[in-house]
């Protein structure tokens, strides 16, 4: 039995050490500007604001009685709150959804920080802008969140060994005492 432990052990710290990247995040997005209104649309952004690429999703209702105009071009531009980088601004893409018009795009984060976020629509009807904040987050904990997961797993095969060695110890004692 110590030894199908050991060889699940060591397989276990051989997948930590040579698994890939994993390039998921820890939660939904999150809105930072919700129902307000841009140019001639209203707008919500919501955001997962990794360390590295962060997402950035733009939901985009008409105003009432209008339409969204078809030459909408979105873009997400950010800089830290801090000065120390000029904004970048980046071309949001038209996802493929049935019933939203969403816009999608990826930005990239250096570091652990506040941000400005400054959302820019433009069209023939119009165009206009909104500007909130987000702080970048890391990603996780890299290659230790397998070991945070693996965690109850391996509780739970703790107490499974533990309960079947009580359990032959018992029955040896109960055999010695019948003999």
């Amino acid at each position: 039995m110590s030894r199908v432990l050991l060889v699940c052990a060591q397989t276990s710290l051989l997948a930590m050490l040579f698994a890939p990247r994993s390039e998921a995040h820890n939660g939904p997005p999150f809105p930072i500007i919700t129902d307000q209104r841009v140019g001639p649309c209203i707008i919500s952004l919501w955001t997962h604001p990794d360390v590295g690429t962060g997402l950035f999703f733009v939901m985009i209702d008409p105003l009432p009685g209008g339409t969204i105009p078809k030459d909408l071009k979105v873009q997400v531009g950010v800089q830290p709150i801090s000065g120390r980088l000029a904004e970048v601004v980046y071309p949001a893409w038209l996802e493929n959804l049935r019933e939203q018009v969403e816009y999608k795009t990826e930005v990239q984060f250096d570091q652990q920080e506040f941000w400005r976020v400054r959302l820019i629509l433009s069209s023939s009807a119009g165009g206009g802008e909104a500007v909130s904040k987000v702080e970048a987050t890391p990603p996780g904990f890299g290659r230790w969140d397998l070991l945070l997961y693996l965690l109850p797993f391996l509780g739970v095969g703790f107490l499974w060994v533990t309960a079947i060695t009580k359990r032959r110890r018992l029955r040896k004692v109960r055999a010695q005492q019948a003999s």
